[in-house]
């Protein structure tokens, strides 16, 4: 547990603002009082704290992501940073390398230094995710968790236009490439591909698991080649990436002989040959209501009703995406 300046005043028999006048101007008090503080503070394994001006908190708060590698991350890591720094905070970063039984114990080591925590996508599972509730003020990004704040990014809106679009431009086909297993996006968005195209009346065929990675994208392809679909949605933009380099490299040329979308609008999805349609994510917009959340719950923690906050993901059209041409496929080098 975090020692606090009102546990070394009472451990001192001193007031808190005696103490922190020993630990933050110590020349304003006497050499004595000064080492009474000092030596208390060694005992109980007092931390100095000097961003946040309650002197019982931190100036810390906490995050922790699945891939800080992951382009969908760094949007949201910034914008957290920006805004904490508008508040005159300071971001611990923890990074869990999408290793999911890590995320609870780091989460619970790092409560022990901050003031409150951000957790983006996590990917503990089900039967454990109820374990966030026992660490303090906590807010969830792009999760729902029973009794616990969360910013939710609400994309079946956003897929459903991406469907629509496919449907407009002739496809009857379409191939959505499954995320991670332990996912919560994943089931979310494979569920909203399924309920649009049972609405317009169009196939659906699945594949994967896959990792969000280019080189699974690639992996993707070579399925997505053989089941004869037109049209691809992918769990995320680097599957989708590694899905056109394949059919590249197969003669298929991506938005003539078939047509990719991804999701999270990353970076990348801009700089594509051709530049990807993706479902824009608003992580930016997520990561700065996170920390407006939170602050809330370090100044009242006794709040009974957790709060959930939706924003809306937006549909972004680009070249990767184009009329079906029957007959195209086949003709593609194997």
């Amino acid at each position: 547990m975090t020692v606090t300046l009102a546990d070394l005043a009472k451990a001192t028999s001193l007031s808190v603002s005696t103490v922190s006048r020993a630990l933050s101007v110590p020349d304003m008090v006497n050499e004595k009082t000064r080492q009474r503080v000092r030596d208390a503070a060694a005992e109980l394994g007092y931390v100095a704290h000097t961003v946040s001006g309650d002197p019982d908190r931190s100036g810390l708060i906490g995050l922790v992501v699945p891939d800080i590698a992951n382009p969908f991350f760094p949007p949201i890591i910034k914008a957290v940073q920006v805004r904490a720094r508008q508040k005159g905070l300071r971001v611990l970063i923890g990074d869990i390398d999408e290793r999911p039984a890590e995320e609870v114990r780091l989460a619970r080591e790092m409560q022990e230094r901050v003031d409150g925590l951000i957790v983006v996508s996590p990917r503990t599972s089900q039967d454990e995710i109820g374990e966030f509730t026992q660490l303090g003020p906590l807010v969830v990004i792009n999760r729902a968790v029973p009794g616990v704040t969360s910013v939710i990014i609400e994309d079946d809106n956003a897929i459903q236009q991406a469907v629509e679009h496919l449907v407009a431009l002739g496809h009857n086909t379409i191939c959505y490439l499954n995320g991670p297993k332990r996912s919560w996006s994943n089931g979310r968005r494979r569920d909203a591909v399924e309920a649009a195209c049972r609405t317009c009346g169009v196939e659906l065929r699945e594949f994967g698991a896959f990792e969000p990675q280019i080189q699974a994208g690639v992996r993707a392809a070579d399925l997505v080649f053989a089941s004869e679909a037109t049209a691809v949605i992918a769990y995320d933009d680097l599957i989708a990436l590694g899905v056109m380099a394949r059919l590249a490299e197969r003669g298929v040329t991506v938005g003539k002989q078939i047509s990719v979308i991804g999701i999270d609008d990353s970076p990348m999805s801009g700089m594509a040959y051709p530049s990807l349609t993706s479902i824009h994510v608003p992580g930016a917009d997520a990561g700065t209501a996170a920390v407006d959340l939170l602050l809330d719950l370090i100044a009242e923690p006794s709040q009974e009703e957790p709060k959930s906050l939706q924003l809306e993901a937006s549909l972004i059209l680009r070249g990767s995406t184009g009329l079906r041409q029957d007959g195209m496929l086949a003709q593609a080098t194997t």
